[in-house]
Parts: C-alpha cells; sequence; structure tokens
C-alpha cells in the first residue's frame, strides 16, 4: 500500500485548476468510466470535483445526491468541449519549468515529460488521486492502456517511456511497481516522497529537488593525518579519484567497509574536501525519519548520477547492506542487489560520477560484485599511536594524559563512539550538578563496549607488571636480562615462554616490552577464539597486524589451542587455526611472545618457528627467600627469622604468582607477623600436589 503524504489542500474554484488537470480528470470520468462511481458517491471528494466542473446536483446541501442523468450530460459535454482543445494544454508553471529543466538535464522525451507531469499532480492533488482510485485495480498492462487514454499519448509510446530501461527509470525519477494489480497512484512510484511537493511549488535547482533522497554531506571535521593507518591506500585513492574527476572518467567506484565508528563516512567527508569535490550522500530515511528500502536508494543513486553529472562532486552510499544484504527471510527472497543484478553491474561500469560504497563487512557481497569496485578497503579500527591522537582531540578536555593512554589501549574503542561520549559528556560539564566527567566518559564508552560485545576499557592501576619486578627471582632456564638486551638490539624474535602457572611467564612479557620501549598488545585464547567459521584466523591476522601497525610487541597468553600437534585434531577448524598461526609467525617482522603451560603438545612445525624457548619454573630456594623479604618489608613486617628460612625452602612448587595471591590476601585478611605470610604460601604449595622437595640452601 503507498504512503499517503498530508498535503496541502488546493483550492477548487474552477479558475484555480488548470486545463491539463481538467481534461485528465475529465479522461478519468469519462472514457474510463469512473463517473459512475462518482455519481454513486463512492469519491471521497465529490465536492471537490462539483466545484471544479459546476455540476448540478439536487440539493445544495447535500453535494452526494447527484442526478446521474443531468451530471452524466454535463462531464460528456465538458468533456467533448475541452478534449478538443487539449493540444496546447500545460500543467502549472512552475511544474512546466521543473520539468523542462530535468528534461535538458537528462535526456527526457515530450513523452516522459508529460507522463512525469501526471505522475507529480497525481501525488499532490488530492481530488487527482482519489478519481483515479475509483478505475479500480490497474495491471501493468492496463497501466499502459489507461495512461494512453488520460494522456491522449499512443499507447506505445507510453510503454517506451516507461520500460525500465527507459530516460525516466535510469534516472530514477519515476518507476513503475511491479508487485502485481494496484490502484493508479499505487503504481506509479516518484523519486521519494518530497520530490512531488517540491517539484510543484517552487522554480529550483534540479538538486535541490532532490532533498530527501539525495543530501549535500556534513562538512569534514578531520583531515587525511588522521587516517594515517591506511595511509598506503590513501597514496592511491587520492590520486585516483582526483584523476577521475579531472577527466570525468566512468565507472570509478571504491569499496570501504570497517566495524562501525571506524570513521568511513568521515573518511568519505575527508577525502572530498581534499579533492575539493562536493560530496552528496544517498539517504538512508526519508523526511518523515522512516527508513527507506534498498530500491529506493538505488533510484536515488541513479537520480543523483543524472543530475550532479556536470559538477565537480562525488557520491557517497552508506549502509550498502540495505541493497545487498536485504533478503534476510526463510523463504530465499533475492537481495535488492540480485534482483536488480544486470542493472547494477552495468551502472558500476558507466557510473558518471565516481561513488564510494561503506559497509560494515564486506560479506554483503557476492564476488560478482566485488570484482567490479576499483578497490576494495578494509578501514580497520586506528592502531593504538591513533587512537590515542584521535581520543586526546575529541575528549582531551575531559580526560587526563594516563586516562587518554588507557583508553587507547582498547582495539574495540572506535573514534565514533569516543566521540559521541565526549559529545553528551560536555553537553553538561560545568553544571552544578555534574558528576564527574571523566568518570561519566568512561561509564559511557564501557556500557556501549560492552553491549557490542567486547571488553570495557582497563581499570585505572590494574597493571599485570609490578613495578617491582626483578628477572634475578624469576626461574628461568635463560638469562632473562641477556635476551632483552638483545632483542633491543634486532627489535625481532619469536620466543615461546613455557611452564607451571604463575612462574613470570606473562609478567615476563610485560616486563620485556618496558625495557625495550615498545607498546605491548596482550591477547589471551578467549579473545582470539570465534564461534564462527574463519573467525578465529581472522582475529590472528588481525592481532599480527595491529603490533606491525603499531611497533609493538605482541604477547599472545595461552597459546596452547593454536599451536597444538595437527596430528591430533578431529576438527577441520583446528588444523587452519594452526596453519594461520604458523603463517602469522613466520611473516610477523616485529616481536612475538607465546606462553604456555602445555608445551608438549605444542605441533613439531610450531616449535621450529620460535627462536628461542624459554622455561620458567618453580623458584629456587635463594630466589624464594630474596622474593619473601621484599614482600615482607612492602607489607611493613617484622623480619623473617631463619626458621622461616628453612620453612620457606621446603616449598618445591612455589612460584612468584603465589606470592601476587597471598599479597592480595593481605590487603582484606591483613598478616600480623612475617611467619603468617610463609603459612599462606605453604597452604598455597598444598594446593599444587605433591612435587621433589627441594634439596634447601647450600
Amino acid at each position: 500500500m503507498r504512503k499517503r503524504r498530508a498535503r496541502v489542500e488546493h483550492p477548487n474554484a474552477p479558475d484555480a485548476v488548470s486545463p491539463m488537470m481538467k481534461i485528465w480528470l475529465l479522461r478519468m470520468l469519462v472514457p474510463l468510466g469512473a463517473q459512475s462511481r462518482v455519481i454513486r458517491g463512492e469519491c471521497l471528494r465529490v465536492g471537490g470535483l462539483v466545484e471544479i466542473f459546476g455540476l448540478n446536483h439536487k440539493h445544495d446541501d447535500d453535494p452526494f445526491a447527484l442526478d446521474e442523468r443531468v451530471v452524466t450530460a454535463q462531464l460528456s459535454k465538458l468533456y467533448r468541449e475541452m478534449d478538443t482543445q487539449s493540444a496546447g494544454f500545460e500543467p502549472n508553471t512552475c511544474l512546466s519549468r521543473n520539468v523542462a529543466r530535468l528534461s535538458e538535464l537528462v535526456g527526457l522525451t515530450k513523452t516522459d515529460c508529460r507522463i512525469l507531469e501526471f505522475g507529480v499532480m497525481l501525488k499532490t492533488e488530492p481530488v487527482m488521486d482519489d478519481t483515479a482510485d475509483l478505475l479500480g485495480q490497474l495491471t501493468t498492462i492496463r497501466l499502459f492502456r489507461t495512461l494512453s487514454i488520460i494522456l491522449d499519448i499512443a499507447e506505445a509510446e507510453v510503454r517506451r517511456a516507461l520500460d525500465p530501461h527507459g530516460s525516466l527509470a535510469q534516472s530514477g525519477l519515476m518507476a513503475i511497481s511491479s508487485c502485481g494489480a494496484a490502484t493508479l497512484g499505487s503504481k506509479i512510484d516518484l523519486l521519494s516522497e518530497t520530490f512531488a511537493d517540491r517539484i510543484v511549488s517552487t522554480d529550483s535547482d534540479p538538486v535541490h529537488l532532490l532533498r530527501d533522497a539525495v543530501v549535500p554531506a556534513a562538512s569534514a571535521q578531520l583531515s587525511l593525518e588522521d587516517y594515517a593507518h591506511v595511509e598506503d591506500w590513501l597514496q592511491i585513492l587520492c590520486p585516483y579519484l582526483s584523476q577521475s574527476v579531472a577527466v570525468s572518467k566512468r565507472g570509478v567506484n571504491i569499496f570501504i567497509y570497517g566495524a562501525p565508528g571506524t570513521g568511513k563516512s568521515e573518511l568519505a567527508r575527508t577525502l572530498a574536501a581534499h579533492l575539493k569535490c562536493e560530496l552528496f550522500e544517498i539517504a538512508s530515511e526519508d523526511a518523515d525519519g522512516d527508513p527507506v528500502d534498498g530500491a529506493q536508494r538505488l533510484r536515488a543513486f541513479r537520480a543523483a548520477q543524472s543530475f550532479i553529472s556536470q559538477r565537480r562532486a562525488l557520491i557517497v552510499f552508506d549502509e550498502v547492506e540495505d541493497v545487498f544484504d536485504d533478503a534476510d527471510d526463510p523463504w530465499g527472497r533475492k537481495s535488492t542487489a540480485q534482483v536488480h543484478k544486470a542493472w547494477i553491474n552495468r551502472m558500476l561500469e558507466n557510473n558518471r560520477v565516481p561513488a564510494l560504497w561503506l559497509s560494515n563487512s564486506v560479506r554483503c557481497l557476492d564476488n560478482a560484485f566485488i570484482r567490479r569496485f576499483d578497490m576494495v578497503i578494509e578501514l580497520p579500527v586506528p592502531p593504538r599511536k591513533q587512537r590515542t591522537k584521535i581520543i586526546g582531540a575529541t575528549a582531551g578536555g575531559v580526560l587526563d594524559e594516563p586516562t587518554i593512554q588507557r583508553f587507547s589501549e582498547s582495539d574495540s574503542l572506535s573514534p565514533a563512539l569516543v566521540t559521541q561520549a565526549a559529545s553528551v559528556v560536555l553537553s553538561f560539564q560545568g553544571r552544578p550538578d555534574a558528576c564527574d566527567p571523566a568518570a561519566a566518559l568512561e561509564r559511557i564508552v564501557n556500557s556501549t563496549l560492552l553491549a557490542q560485545g567486547y571488553k570495557p576499557i582497563p581499570e585505572r592501576g590494574r597493571e599485570a607488571l609490578s613495578p617491582s619486578y626483578d628477572p634475578s627471582v624469576v626461574c628461568a632456564n635463560s638469562d632473562l636480562n641477556a635476551v632483552a638486551s638483545g632483542l633491543k638490539v634486532t627489535r625481532a624474535g619469536r620466543l615461546c615462554l613455557y611452564g607451571p602457572p604463575g612462574t613470570g611467564k606473562t609478567a615476563f612479557g610485560h616486563w620485556l616490552a618496558r625495557q625495550l620501549g615498545m607498546p605491548l598488545i596482550v591477547k589471551r585464547a578467549s579473545d582470539l577464539l570465534s564461534m564462527w567459521v574463519g573467525g578465529s584466523e581472522k582475529n590472528l591476522a588481525m592481532a599480527f597486524r595491529q603490533a606491525h601497525e603499531d611497533s609493538a610487541l605482541l604477547l599472545i597468553d595461552e597459546v596452547d589451542g593454536f599451536l597444538q600437534d595437527r596430528r591430533g585434531a578431529s576438527r577441520g577448524w583446528e588444523i587452519t587455526a594452526v596453519n594461520e598461526m604458523l603463517t602469522q609467525m613466520e611473516n610477523f617482522p616485529g616481536i612475538f611472545v607465546a606462553s604456555t603451560n602445555l608445551i608438549d603438545g605444542f605441533d613439531p612445525a610450531a616449535l621450529r618457528r620460535f627462536d628461542l624457548k624459554i622455561e620458567f619454573d618453580y623458584l629456587l630456594p635463594e630466589q624464594a627467600w630474596a622474593l619473601l623479604c621484599r614482600q615482607i618489608e612492602v607489607l611493613g613486617l617484622e623480619a623473617p627469622t631463619p626458621e622461616l628460612k628453612f620453612r620457606i625452602s621446603r616449598l618445591g612448587m612455589l612460584a612468584p604468582g603465589d606470592y601476587a595471591a597471598v599479597a592480595r590476601r593481605h590487603r582484606f585478611y591483613p598478616f600480623e607477623r612475617a611467619d603468617d605470610f610463609v603459612r599462606a604460601l605453604e597452604e598455597e604449595c598444598a594446593l599444587k600436589g605433591h612435587r621433589r622437595q627441594a634439596i634447601g640452601f647450600i
């Protein structure tokens, strides 16, 4: 059912209605037979027809009580008189002038113009719309015949004008519904809901007639420097678009995809500003705020290609899922793109205005469409350095530098999310009843991240590495200081850290990054594993790519699931995950550290790819004693006695992680003496089972 817009009622006095409108009404009433239903009172606006044509009726106060014989004779007489004079009739002058401009721009024929004028008046004149409804349900074939009679144009010409390959359809100005029989008003579909209102009410630049279907884009808020993480692409894209605009190259289409909030729309605006081009967006909602379906958006794109082809301009088609992936139903309905596949293929090869197509995912496209785009560009979440810059620019008035750095650690935090949250907080900052703006911004950001299925911003003060971390109290089979010194020179290496839980593997990764002055990216198995086929491999590739872009040390904790022996794999995805990990390790030029508790099950090929395998074991007695003395001093307890030194030497499964756990217990269940601390360590070791007793101090 077509959507009826609220329209301004035009006066129905005979001299206020154009002769063209009168003859169109008379042809619907007389040759097409709608008069019988009018006389029977089936026309909602019969009073309007009475005024327009001065019809006689029985009672002055009852416009519905028409005299059938008199009214039939009057309408027939009026029809004969006006039909002989109709050759020179024109619609209102404003409509005529605007259609003439469109004709020059798009190349409409005289028949095209007349059909377009009729369609516009059908949408803007309620009495015409209601009279047309009296013609009943029309098939497409009957529609051609009906328009032929109303417009006094040969039926063959009407067919040609309304052909899908005709100028009206190709320009997007008008389309004929193919959804079976419907009323005349429902069969004719104009460019947008407001197009008809505009074209009859004001002399306008044709581009202004596209409002609500094609809208000028907002001004760019960023510069190309803010997209340094895709600089390699920009070095190709900018000169290509610049040259294409300069020589009016046809078939220029760029597909840009990335997670929501990564800045795709802003990149389009930034590119247009850089190239000094106008930018027009294909609207995704109409003037009433209702969503526009994919077919309507495609028609708007057609119109934009025709209307702005003479301008230095770009077109951006955001949320292309509306067209390429809008068939999510159990009945196998084709998407809009599949229905119009041939047209879209031709359009991607011949469009006159360069177009930027934006989507959250490339999965909505099949290969037949993908290969027709000049470039397919992924826009990832900016790397940490770039995120820090963007967060500082958008939220620097709210967040201090340490908090900005903490925010930048989240690789799920998109620029749009920070900008939106900062806008909310800044709107009430300074009010006497306002809460802490930094805390408010973090709460807003975290709630959105959690709703999207991501982890919140890391909390303040929860560092994985103690400031007092000392490799000398870590039991490893390699000199950790020497390893750090060597990597400081090479800036490349692949390390495997293995051993029991709590022995300091992950902490060493953090310490190593600090020693090398490198950013650290930490990923755990839970961060990388995906329920979707191919998802884990994609997450792995993204982690390595992010580390490369940030020049960061990549630490993957609990790497077991990605490096298990493929010979024992029972599922295909287990093999492909290992293959992807091996490939990424081989190609990664930076420093990669993997930690595991279960190296025995590693794939042999994985072991060969590690440059150094470092075993972390339980503490030696002298290390255990040294670490105890440090912890006791930090907690402010009395110095440990020699008896405690003997007791701790007997703990053969003591790890640095046990000290950390006991120290955390002290926060809420304080120890009074060093003896209490050692007793807690003994309890921790007792839970681990048995191991050969330590040899004690020598």
